[in-house]
């Protein structure tokens, strides 16, 4: 769709539905720790009122049941989504089930997308994503050691996989493995669907981190240790063609990394929010916080950083709608980087302005902060998206003639001398 910096009235009306009912209906589920099958009991029947509204799994194809919206609309709805961390999970979304939708759709057989991606569009079943090792294929995929082998009659899968986000909830795994070890470094890997159950596959535990120090388990948002011990597969659990492992994963990167930002953006707003109000009667030598010079800054910063980071996404999405992810790279890793900076500075500042309030486990920041330090690292680390921006920025320059630089004024001088002879020949 045309962007114009303004939204159709019918979508707007969505929008504000959305903001609405997360707040009223998802917001409550947050202070009731509750299991993966307790949530799930919790959820059904919000999710009932989402696919009425039509809006279930609405990055998808209307042929698949989503409303084939665009990135810049999903974008708008992942800011509203992204508040809340059940959000994305009541409207049909959440990652890593959405990207691997979008893989199974895009290049799924027939008997792939009945089996695996029907029951995951209609929220009967949950999935993970295993690439992520532990020893060197983090930052740089292409350093995959899990195998694949093939006997001529099935494939065998060794490996272990490391911080697999949701695998102690799914009911199936999409395991990028590698087939042919002496391809080029892209084309080495494919992509396997694995049952949970499959002899051999054990997801070892629930890691535990910054996020979540303590994990319990069977909880939703877990991150995992995963092996694969001669695991067998048909063919059939091979998706898309042989050694096409990243290409295919580059179907949920680009625009899973437009959610991404765009989550943070609604939990940077939430945080500043709740800053906002500290400021109005939190009072300090005097006067509440909001006459503080230093907190009136902190605002200031934040509101606008909010901003640039929405703008900059959303041009990002843009960019994917008119001209395709590939088009876009650029663009997505600068908002990559950038948004998680953003995020960690907004929360840290209303962390500050609560004081031990903010600290502590009453209000959400605290959890919050914990869990924005992951940004820094989902879908490849800051360092990995900082190169790559600058690196893509640097292909357009050259060095000059002779290495003296373009802007070297005695240089420009002499040459406008040369040029404007006749006119400087008639200055008095």
């Amino acid at each position: 769709m045309a962007w114009d910096f303004s939204t159709e009235p019918e979508f707007q009306k969505k929008l504000d539905w959305m903001r609405d009912f997360v707040r009223a209906e998802i917001f409550p589920l947050e202070v009731l720790d509750l299991d993966w099958p307790t949530l799930l009991r919790a959820i059904a029947p919000l999710q009932e009122e989402v696919r009425a509204q039509e809006l279930w799994a609405a990055h998808l194809d209307p042929e698949l049941g989503g409303q084939g919206y665009g990135q810049v609309k999903l974008g708008l709805m992942q800011e509203i989504l992204g508040a809340s961390p059940y959000g994305p999970l009541v409207f049909g979304c959440q990652a890593p089930d959405s990207g691997n939708a979008e893989i199974l759709a895009a290049v799924g057989t027939d008997e792939q997308r009945r089996r695996w991606l029907d029951p995951l569009l209609a929220g009967e079943m949950y999935s993970a994503f295993a690439l992520t090792e532990p020893g060197n294929a983090g930052a740089d995929p292409t350093n995959l050691t899990t195998t694949a082998t093939w006997d001529g009659e099935q494939w065998t899968l060794n490996g272990h996989k490391w911080f697999i986000s949701n695998a102690s909830t799914a009911d199936f795994m999409i395991v990028v493995a590698v087939t042919d070890p002496d391809a080029d470094r892209h084309r080495r890997a494919s992509q396997f669907i694995i049952p949970i159950d499959a002899p051999g596959l054990e997801v070892v535990r629930d890691i535990g981190s910054i996020e979540n120090p303590r994990p319990r388990d069977n909880t939703y948002g877990s991150h995992c240790e995963v092996r694969l011990r001669d695991v067998k597969v048909g063919q059939e659990a091979m998706l898309g063609g042989r050694g096409e492992g990243f290409v295919v994963a580059q179907i949920r990167l680009g625009p899973g990394r437009i959610h991404h930002c765009m989550r943070w953006i609604g939990q940077a707003c939430r945080a500043f929010d709740m800053m906002c109000e500290r400021a109005t009667y939190r009072s300090a030598h005097g006067s509440v916080l909001a006459d503080k010079q230093t907190v009136r800054n902190w605002i200031a910063d934040s509101a606008a950083e909010i901003q640039a980071l929405r703008l900059m996404t959303l041009h990002a999405a843009w960019r994917i709608d008119e001209e395709g992810t590939s088009n876009a790279r650029k663009d997505i890793a600068l908002i990559k980087f950038f948004g998680a900076r953003i995020l960690h500075d907004v929360i840290d500042r209303a962390v500050q302005v609560h004081g031990s309030l903010g600290y502590s486990a009453d209000l959400p920041l605290e959890f919050m902060y914990r869990a924005a330090r992951a940004a820094r690292l989902y879908d490849g680390p800051d360092e990995v998206h900082r190169d790559s921006v600058a690196r893509q920025y640097l292909k357009a320059y050259s060095p000059p003639p002779q290495q003296v630089p373009s802007e070297h004024v005695p240089t420009r001088r002499a040459a406008a001398i040369e040029r404007f002879a006749d006119l400087l020949a008639e200055q008095p």
